[in-house]
């Protein structure tokens, strides 16, 4: 992979652009609180049943109803104010937040109650999510896509760095604590979320049939480059995924607490923090599809180092290259998908995005539970980084036009 300069901008001239600002801001301390509040869930759904299939039924409490909102979701993205969209979602995960802090407080706290508010964070994750992506082609120029998705990535990696270890130290001190950062965090959020400009998108009037709440889907069907980086990207992650299980890993294998469980969930950000931050400055200016196919495959790799490492420092490092080999194909996969898709129809191809990438780390936190809960923990992630390398070698063959992807804006179609 080579990174080179780009002549015609600047590397960081979207920092004097207000709206941007106001755009990442928010997309920070979202990603931060959703991060210390998941940490927090994780360790107390395991503190409460000691069980890796509970953690793993987290996870699918996410997923079913991110997945049957998802869809909806999109249409009513392309037909209503993104911006308001964004804001209600904040309140909606302040408020689980706040449901969580009582509850914690006052002893009333069980598996039974933190299940169908994981539900909750779920669907707002199918509204939250794919408005944020749709919303940030409105706010700055088409020809900085490739650099604000690489800046907002940063920023979000960041969040994910300092969530995780925020959310460790905090949960040393107890469970309330933890909640109620996040809900001074999402408060403050939704501040920055009111002064949101409007935007360039004007909300559509098409009305909502089986035809156009689809209509995402048949548009990522008919593009195969779409397709195939979106769909490479599900299985790896789906398959790869060992996040549900570090609480497992920090309590049994690695013996580090809660602090070490907040290090190591935020390790994979880390490494993605450092990679975004050259493709802000250094976007990548050709053989985007080769070097989607090394990320997962570097993903894949350290996915099986990590399964089988008893060292705690070994442990780390694998996480670290781990996310920046994934956000080398995030890269790719996001700067795609706003490049080739019209603006009316980004709220539905975003949530299909967010069907395949988001509900897929759900979905792949439950598979991690159930087949650790029959396996055994490290069988179990184990055999996800060897799914992930069997997938980068079938979808090589699969999409070879994913592979010969050279520079990203020669691949928009006229």
């Amino acid at each position: 992979m080579s990174l080179a300069d780009s002549v015609a901008e600047p590397p960081f001239v979207l920092r004097g652009h207000r709206p941007f600002n106001l755009y990442w801001v928010l997309r920070g301390l979202s990603t931060m609180s959703y991060q210390v509040m998941t940490v927090a869930i994780g360790w107390q759904v395991y503190d409460l049943t000691h069980s890796p299939l509970d953690l793993g039924l987290v996870g699918l409490a996410q997923f079913v109803p991110a997945m049957l909102m998802a869809l909806p979701a999109g249409h009513a993205i392309d037909r209503y104010r993104r911006r308001t969209i964004v804001r209600s979602c904040v309140v909606a995960n302040m408020l689980v937040a706040l449901l969580l802090c009582l509850a914690s407080a006052t002893g009333h706290i069980s598996v039974a109650m933190i299940y169908p508010l994981a539900c909750l964070l779920g669907a707002t994750q199918a509204f939250d999510r794919p408005a944020m992506s749709a919303l940030l082609s409105g706010l700055v120029p088409r020809s900085s896509y490739g650099r604000a998705i690489a800046w907002s990535s940063s920023v979000g990696q960041t969040a994910t760095i300092v969530g995780p270890a925020i959310g460790g130290l905090l949960y040393g001190l107890g469970p309330t604590l933890t909640y109620s950062a996040c809900v001074l965090v999402y408060l403050t959020g939704f501040g920055m979320a009111l002064l949101l400009p409007v935007g360039t998108h004007m909300p559509g009037r098409e009305p909502a049939t089986l035809r156009s709440v689809f209509a995402g889907l048949a548009f990522i069907a008919q593009d195969k480059t779409i397709l195939g980086t979106i769909s490479l990207d599900l299985f790896a992650v789906m398959l790869g995924g060992a996040t549900a299980l570090l609480p497992v890993y920090a309590r049994d294998i690695l013996v580090v607490g809660p602090v070490g469980l907040g290090l190591l969930r935020g390790a994979p950000a880390i490494g993605a923090l450092l990679v975004s931050s050259l493709l802000a400055r250094y976007p990548l200016q050709r053989h985007n599809g080769i070097a989607m196919f090394a990320g997962v495959l570097v993903f894949g790799i350290a996915t099986c180092v990590f399964a089988v490492s008893q060292n705690y420092v070994l442990s780390l490092g694998a996480l670290a290259f781990l996310g920046a080999a994934d956000m080398i194909s995030v890269y790719v996969r996001l700067t795609l998908v706003q490049l080739r898709t019209p603006d009316e129809m980004r709220g539905r191809v975003s949530s299909v995005n967010f069907i395949f990438i988001g509900t897929s780390n759900q979905f792949g936190e439950f598979e991690s539970g159930v087949t650790a809960a029959w396996l055994g923990t490290v069988p179990a992630v184990l055999l996800g980084g060897i799914g992930t390398l069997a997938v980068v070698g079938i979808w090589w063959f699969l999409f070879p036009g994913l592979r010969k992807v050279d520079r990203l804006e020669a691949e928009v179609p006229a």
